[in-house]
């Protein structure tokens, strides 16, 4: 594997932002954005209202994703633009910017899949998995049932160290954490405020404007966010290491991050962020870039890059087979400490 510096001068000159485009897509996502809401608010039948909360949660992630972008600095040519842009981007899902910037960027980013650093999905030996709790056993195993995601990212992820973490979840204390916390805050009791608001105008049920216009968006986002980060470094090819040694010579910013691929229209959809490999190359490479940078790195990596065509199948095959992990052999075990066989369904 050539070094990372190699590597990153390959897909430099893809690294060009346009800010023009940038802010494009934010205009566009902040229409849907508003539509969906609108819709919620106006349509009376409760079906409808229901399918646009999970539409507004779906375009709530969305415009994380732009957020993300900017959070590492890649959606425009203007550091403090992107700053007060991502800030906006991020306050539909309640993100504190400050918190996600240290968490992912220097965190996650930065040691990627390396146990006691890099929290995201971070599996459990049957050891630690049998020094839990019941109650802690009964939230692994619905975390990792494949329909879990959003409860983990909700309170594994959200709760627990984006939204005023104390000092266990995050030793380091900043005044911006807590002014960020604070607008998010704000912005929550804004939506709030108004979906209670809009109810009394339109003689609605307040608790079901709240049900529709709140908790279901912000529900749907948690379990697509969830998901997303689930599947972009959780594969049978995808390893997971305890010894910082043996993981900075495997290359992890190539080898621990998986490119999802669709039959149809997923990857725009949702902004190319399953494009993983070239982001976690080159941060600073625009998502509305990451195309031609993946296409590049697979042309001069072959075989060196996961690949893996996204399906519901895939997905819960993927969600039974990766449970708990021996750090050791490199392999997946199940609740029971067992090795799993070999997997049944991987595509490239």
């Amino acid at each position: 594997m050539p070094h990372r510096k190699v590597i990153r001068n390959w897909i430099a000159p893809l690294a060009d932002r346009s800010t023009l485009f940038a802010l494009s897509l934010v205009v566009l996502d902040f229409a849907l954005y508003g539509l969906a809401l609108a819709g919620i608010i106006l349509f009376d039948n409760l079906a409808v209202k229901i399918l646009l909360g999970m539409v507004m949660g779906f375009i709530i992630g969305r415009l994380f994703i732009l957020g993300h972008d900017a959070c590492h600095q890649a959606f425009t040519d203007n550091r403090r633009l992107n700053r007060w842009v991502g800030r906006l981007l991020f306050l539909p899902s309640l993100t504190t910017y400050s918190l996600w910037e240290t968490g992912h960027n220097t965190v996650h980013h930065g040691y990627s899949n390396l146990k006691g650093f890099d929290f995201v999905w971070c599996p459990k030996t049957p050891e630690e998995y049998r020094a839990l709790s019941p109650a802690a056993r009964a939230l692994e195993r619905i975390y990792r049932s494949g329909w879990g995601p959003w409860l983990y990212y909700l309170i594994e992820i959200w709760w627990k160290k984006m939204y005023f973490p104390n000092a266990r979840q995050m030793p380091t204390r900043r005044r911006i954490f807590t002014l960020d916390s604070l607008m998010v805050t704000a912005g929550g009791i804004v939506w709030i405020a108004g979906l209670i608001w809009a109810a009394s105008a339109t003689g609605q049920s307040v608790w079901l404007l709240l049900l529709t216009g709140f908790v279901i968006p912000f529900i749907f986002w948690n379990g697509m966010i969830g998901m997303v980060i689930y599947i972009q470094h959780t594969h049978p090819e995808i390893e997971w290491y305890e010894n910082k040694a043996e993981w900075a010579a495997c290359q992890p910013f190539v080898s621990t991050t998986v490119h999802l691929t669709f039959k149809y229209f997923g990857r725009r959809l949702l902004h190319n962020i399953m494009v993983h490999t070239a982001h976690h190359v080159d941060m600073s490479v625009p998502l509305y870039r990451l195309p031609e940078a993946q296409h590049k790195l697979e042309t001069m990596l072959p075989g060196r890059i996961v690949v893996q065509m996204f399906s519901w199948r895939w997905y819960f095959q993927c969600a039974r087979y990766c449970k708990l992990y021996d750090f050791t052999n490199k392999q997946w075990l199940d609740f029971k400490g067992r090795p799993q066989p070999a997997f049944p369904n991987v595509n490239h």
